[in-house]
């Protein structure tokens, strides 16, 4: 036990440190794991190694190079401008388009950070051009895609089903855990809108205005440019101007080149499954190969500091779930006689490790430690399932999480700290509010 607590003592220590010194979580996370595995694994570091996740390394990596192509050549600039114009100019209604069209790829079974990973550069440009709080479309953007993540044709939604139905005495009830994922999301879309600048954009028409790059290639005096053997731009002041006077991003054979790639990342990895990361670095660098000229300094786009941050989060966090801590709090927790504040601590656990941790290993390592509990028949399986997914996945805003690190990579370097402030807070109160609001919501009703 003195094992467990003494971790996520460090634990808590890093995050004081991180929030009131000028350091890095990530550094002290990783400082911190090398000294709970010399101290307690036996100076094991294989342990610290095997924790590091390379997978999520080279998801912000790939994801990032891409767009920071895609941005630096003027293809993000077109998006941001089609994407307005098809809501008319009404800003208002900018955070809710994003929030269904989010949630319209995980419904129909493609993963929530796929998803995101597409839609935060685009939406998060729309919140800088027409300068929304970028708090507002980066959450609009993690709690849409969260609608359908226990959708019955999405992997999180079949593995929890499946897991259920391979329990003997536990069943799986596809619909009650989609509608009621569905429902909490939307709710607290609902609450995103209103507290991060919603109700100010009601009424505010979109105002026309020059991309800062066309204005820096009009002052330059530039007319064309070459990207390399076979790729001609045509005329590189990329812009167009309608009927009404507005100024627009032109369609150049650049930015067609680009958005062709970004559609094949996108359609392989939603359709075949192929590993979003390995995609997106894969088509960076041969993007980067071949439009050389327009792309120069996509390199300094890769979000370091991020990779850095939540790389030495899920690592320690690894490093106490190969200690046992989190399977020791959760059988803790089933041992208790009470079973509403057994269904609280749970679901209180399956929010703190994923705010930090895989949303998917977190579930399937409660499903198992809870299944004793679900059978003594005091609380209702599709109630105690919902909570439990519930908690373990709308934390997934923190800026630790998968889907919450991609936000904050896509987000304008200035803005940054302020989106990590924002996200962090929200993600608290994620962690604290969620267990209390779906145990006295869902599971307290079937008691």
């Amino acid at each position: 036990m003195l094992v467990h607590i003494i971790g996520i003592g460090i634990l808590a220590i890093i995050f004081v440190l991180g929030t009131t010194r000028p350091i890095n979580l990530g550094v002290l996370s990783l400082f911190a794991g090398i000294a709970l595995t010399a101290l307690v694994a036996g100076g094991d570091f294989e342990v610290l190694y095997n924790a590091f996740p390379a997978d999520l390394l080279i998801l912000l990596v790939g994801v990032t190079f891409l767009f920071g192509i895609a941005s630096i050549n003027g293809t993000i600039a077109w998006l941001v401008d089609a994407s307005a114009r098809l809501v008319r100019g009404n800003v208002a209604v900018l955070p809710w388009a994003i929030f269904f069209v989010s949630a319209i790829p995980t419904t129909a079974g493609a993963l929530g950070p796929a998803t995101v990973a597409f839609l935060a550069p685009i939406g998060l440009q729309l919140a800088k051009r027409y300068e929304m709080d970028r708090r507002l479309i980066g959450l609009m953007i993690v709690h849409g895609s969260a609608c359908g993540n226990f959708s019955p044709v999405n992997v999180l939604g079949a593995i929890v089903n499946q897991a259920l139905d391979g329990t003997e005495g536990l069943s799986s009830s596809p619909l009650i855990l989609f509608a009621a994922n569905f429902g909490y999301n939307v709710l607290l879309g609902v609450v995103i809108y209103l507290v991060f600048g919603g109700r100010q954009l009601i009424g505010r028409q979109m105002a026309s205005r020059v991309p800062e790059r066309v204005l820096e290639m009009q002052s330059a005096g530039s007319t064309q440019s070459s990207e390399g053997p076979g790729v001609a731009e045509g005329p590189d002041v990329p812009k167009v101007e309608d009927a009404m006077g507005h100024t627009h991003e032109r369609l150049t054979s650049t930015k067609i080149v680009t958005l062709v790639t970004i559609a094949l990342v996108a359609t392989i990895t939603l359709s075949a499954g192929v590993d979003i990361g390995i995609l997106a670095l894969s088509a960076a660098v041969i993007l980067k190969l071949i439009l050389w000229k327009s792309s120069e300094g996509a390199e300094s786009r890769i979000a370091w500091n991020v990779v850095l941050l939540v790389g030495g989060i899920v690592t320690y966090i690894g490093v106490l779930q190969y200690l046992g801590t989190v399977q020791f709090v959760g059988e803790s927790a089933s041992a208790l006689d009470n079973p509403l504040l057994t269904a609280l601590i749970i679901c209180a656990v399956a929010a703190i490790v994923s705010a930090f941790a895989s949303s998917t290993g977190i579930i399937i390592a409660l499903i198992p430690i809870a299944t004793p509990f679900l059978l003594q028949g005091e609380i209702a399986i599709p109630a105690m399932i919902a909570a439990l997914t519930i908690c373990a996945t709308v934390v997934d805003s923190t800026p630790f999480s998968t889907v919450g690190s991609l936000v904050l990579a896509s987000t304008d370097a200035e803005k940054q700290p302020s989106v990590y402030r924002g996200m962090l807070a929200w993600g608290a109160a994620m962690v604290i509010t969620a267990p209390v609001i779906t145990v006295l919501v869902l599971v307290l009703p079937t008691m």
